[in-house]
């Protein structure tokens, strides 16, 4: 219910936004990269993507099929405006300043923010942002490889502080693979 004087957002922190993401298939990977993190919401701005299903560009058949239903992708042009104001932006971009995701320390709440297959973030979502990260790499990665690669370092850096516990794969795995884990297996913290 919202209050007077304040609209409701909708908007689930952490959470990632594409900024007029060029290929469908790039914006599948970031919903099954958030599916497999536990990331809950995938929003993203312009029209070149589209999930009208009787239009030229939509997701891939496999990310429309798969069990990544637990995680929202929503399609808004002003997605800053749709969370609370204690999230904290996070632009992934190469600029002079940024942080190197291996150093990086990620904030609780935090809205990954990724720019376009070809080009970079522009003037109006840079100003928004609060934080800046670089993934140190020799050459620019996929727009859904980059994704993985900072949600993947997000869970591995919550486990190596304590904030989250190091689980046996049987835990984690939410789906069948027709595979047993051995009962000797040892797991440590």
């Amino acid at each position: 219910m919202a209050t007077e004087g304040k609209t409701e957002t909708v908007g689930v922190a952490p959470a990632i936004g594409l900024v007029n993401p060029k290929f469908p298939h790039n914006v599948g990977k970031a919903v099954r990269a958030a599916s497999c993190f536990g990331i809950k919401q995938v929003w993203f701005s312009g029209d070149r993507v589209s999930l009208t299903p009787n239009k030229k560009y939509r997701l891939p058949r496999e990310e429309r099929m798969r069990g990544y239903k637990e995680v929202e992708l929503r399609h808004n042009d002003l997605f800053f405006d749709e969370f609370d104001k204690d999230i904290v932006p996070v632009a992934v971009e190469l600029r002079p300043q940024a942080e190197n995701l291996m150093l990086f320390e990620h904030p609780e709440k935090a809205l990954y923010v990724f720019g376009p297959e070809d080009g970079g973030l522009g003037r109006v979502h840079l100003q928004h942002c609060h934080r800046f990260v670089v993934i140190p790499t020799r050459h620019c990665t996929n727009l859904g490889a980059a994704v993985y690669l900072v949600l993947y370092d997000r869970a591995f850096n919550r486990c190596m502080a304590g904030i989250e516990p190091v689980l046996p794969i049987s835990a984690i795995l939410h789906e069948n693979r027709g595979w047993q884990e051995p009962e000797d297996l040892v797991y440590t913290t």
